[in-house]
């Protein structure tokens, strides 16, 4: 019987990362590896093999299926805030204008303008369309009368991942649902 995982190239086969305990090191970006860091990391012993796809690889000596879901057997303790970049910017404020709600042609604004001292910060920046930063400028929000949706705020790690559920990638294999969406609720 023809599976559908046969006839995908090896390098279309990522493996899905999950902590010791069996939850996404990363929603979004989702955590996956591609498929040579996934078999060295079986290889080196790093790693349990949860899921395989149909797909194999083969050697002078060996034949494999390639992981599609591994485990990490050491626990890796996340950070409790991530690191300030443009990216977790947009992922807090759900890649949304915190002025008109737009998701088109995103930058950042600082809500008190560094000319009057802001600085770059968690709680001074957040996500702006294009055409309302431009409006705002070097004002505050109250002087541009541009409310603000929601004041920035320093996120949590678990707070941004939350957020990255509410985004799933454009592909998940069948063998990784399981495994992603582990807190939902089931139908009884």
């Amino acid at each position: 019987m023809f599976h559908p995982d046969l006839a995908r190239h090896p390098d279309s086969c990522p493996a899905l990362v999950l902590n010791a305990d069996y939850t996404p090191l990363s929603y979004y970006p989702l955590s996956l590896w591609p498929w040579q860091t996934a078999v060295k990391a079986v290889f080196l012993d790093r790693v349990t093999i949860v899921e395989n796809y149909a797909r194999e690889i083969h050697s002078p000596t060996r034949t494999m299926p390639i992981p599609s879901v591994i485990a990490l057997r050491q626990y890796v303790k996340p950070s409790q805030y991530p690191a300030f970049t443009r990216f977790n910017l947009f992922l807090r404020d759900r890649f949304a204008c915190q002025y008109c709600g737009s998701g088109k042609d995103l930058t950042f604004d600082h809500v008190v303008p560094r000319r009057l001292g802001g600085r770059t910060s968690w709680e001074n920046v957040t996500t702006a369309c294009a055409p309302c930063n431009l409006k705002k400028g070097g004002r505050t929000p109250k002087q541009a009368h541009m409310p603000i949706h929601r004041q920035p705020w320093r996120p949590t790690s678990w707070q941004l991942q939350d957020n990255g559920r509410a985004f799933p990638p454009n592909y998940l294999h069948e063998s990784w649902i399981d495994w992603l969406y582990w807190d939902v609720e089931l139908e009884g």
